[in-house]
């Protein structure tokens, strides 16, 4: 393992180690009493708080893979995402109503600047597309590390002394990121040290008044929407969800209209668009495990062990520590999985995962439904499902974007890559008030039951598929697992 991979790798773990804990104790934290430090809001407007901002951050991803192509260069882009990030949590630490109104996007700005450069540096830094997919299933078990550490100490914080206390460790995590990213930058030589296509003067100067005017009108429709007393937690949740189901389409026609692309190249990502729409449905299952699943874990499962009664937010341990058991079994496995076709053969296997989790918590609901508590066995039979389907989806289409366009596009790709999943979160804060409306067993039956029709769909047209994801590419034989996992782990 070079010294480069390492770095990256320790710098993932110590950035998502905020974004878990948040993610472990958002919901929470928002529908605790104002009295005890929270929020205050309904435990459905929580929940809907959770899909509105992860899928908020997921929608400025493209804005900060841009940020990498065209101005900062995708290596100092992950310094400028760390301190953003850092920012954000100390704002909430900060006691007050502004805190969250600010650190909230705050933080949201700093993820997205810094998830899809971080990925993007992983693609450059591998040297041709040998051993990426295992490479990036490894990177993945850093992830984990911290999905598994962060709700354990955060969960624990927040729950128990205060919410600040467990903020303000997020904001010295961070700390520790930007420190460590700074001291290694030589490791990387001059890759994303520049953009690949740096900005000219003059669109310098059109991007500037460009900003400068959209955040002009942001700023004036915030103060008319506050002097008139419109605004408030409801419309933002609401906007948020139409802006994250228009950003994908505008965005990704503007990159499909990009002059620089070739009709080859348009014609893989026109193939790719199934592959972005099966992440927006796979993201939206899977966020609902911080959302209502963190509530029903709050409130329906028996949390008493060895007479003591666990924090609701550890669950969210669950999922990390099945991947960190899991992904080095699905690394050496899944680079041979499906041949040239295995691109959608193993989104079909993420989706009906998924929806097999969503098929064992509606069962789960039903139990649930006469008062008493169920075994926490139950949900962590969902965590399972969703732990396997996302170690081999995730893995897979980080890795297939880098042969999708030219390398000058790599930020911005893994960008819309991310775009599409905040769609998947935009949509989720509206599909999770249909819980209010529906019984708990028929909403979770519906949603698995779509997740595994549309992963059946993607095993059925796995040819043509592969064939357009291919298009003017040359595509190497299969390799060898072990192959795979030796130029991954090197």
């Amino acid at each position: 393992m070079p010294r480069w991979y390492l770095t990256l790798f320790t710098s993932d773990a110590l950035e998502r180690f905020g974004f878990y804990g948040l993610q472990a104790i958002l919901v929470l934290y928002a529908s605790a009493p104002a009295s005890h430090g929270g929020l205050g809001l309904p435990p459905t407007d929580a929940a809907t708080l959770f899909g509105v901002w992860i899928g908020f951050m997921f929608m400025l991803s493209i804005a900060g893979g841009w940020i990498g192509d065209r101005l900062l260069g995708n290596r100092r882009a992950l310094l400028v995402g760390s301190v953003v990030g850092m920012t954000g949590y100390l704002c909430l630490a900060v006691p007050a109503g502004w805190g969250a109104a600010v650190g909230l996007p705050l933080v949201a700005v700093g993820g997205a600047i810094y998830k899809p450069n971080h990925q993007a540096m992983i693609n450059l830094m591998f040297d041709g597309s040998r051993g990426r997919e295992a490479g990036i299933s490894l990177m993945y078990v850093a992830t984990q590390v911290s999905a598994l550490a962060a709700p354990l100490l955060v969960g624990y914080l927040g729950e128990r002394v205060s919410w600040s206390a467990a903020f303000l460790v997020a904001a010295l995590v961070m700390l520790a990121t930007a420190i460590q990213l700074r001291l290694s930058a030589g490791q990387f030589g001059d890759v994303g040290h520049r953009p690949v296509r740096s900005l000219t003067a003059d669109e310098r100067v059109t991007v500037a008044r460009r900003i400068g005017l959209a955040g002009a009108v942001v700023v004036a429709a915030l103060l008319a929407l506050g002097l008139t007393g419109l605004l408030s937690v409801s419309l933002a949740i609401m906007l948020v969800g139409v802006f994250s189901v228009i950003a994908p389409i505008v965005c990704y026609i503007a990159i499909y209209r990009n002059p620089a692309l070739g009709a080859q190249d348009r014609r893989r990502l026109r193939a790719f668009l199934v592959v972005f729409l099966g992440s927006t449905l796979f993201w939206m299952i899977v966020a609902h495990a911080a959302s209502l699943l963190n509530l029903f874990a709050r409130d329906h499962v028996d949390r008493q062990v060895l007479g003591m009664e666990i924090p609701a937010s550890w669950f969210q341990a669950a999922t990390p520590l099945f991947i960190l058991m899991l992904a080095p079994l699905i690394a050496v496995a899944l680079p041979a999985l499906g041949g040239r076709n295995h691109v959608p053969v193993k989104f079909a296997i993420g989706l009906v995962l998924v929806g097999t989790g969503f098929l064992i918590m509606s069962l789960t609901t039903v139990l649930a439904s006469s008062g008493e508590k169920v075994s926490p066995l139950w949900l962590a039979a969902v965590y399972l499902t969703h732990a396997c389907g996302e170690v081999i989806v995730a893995a897979v289409i980080i890795s297939a974007v880098a042969e999708i366009l030219p390398s000058g596009f790599m930020g911005r790709t893994l960008g819309l890559m991310w775009l599409f999943a905040g769609l998947g979160g935009g949509l989720g804060s509206g599909v999770v008030r249909l819980a209010e409306v529906i019984p708990e067993p028929l909403y979770y039956l519906g949603l698995g039951g779509v997740a595994m029709v549309c992963g059946l769909a993607f095993a059925l047209g796995r040819r043509p598929l592969a064939n357009g994801l291919t298009a003017g590419l040359h595509t190497p034989a299969p390799q060898a697992a072990g192959d795979a996992v030796t130029e991954g782990s090197r």
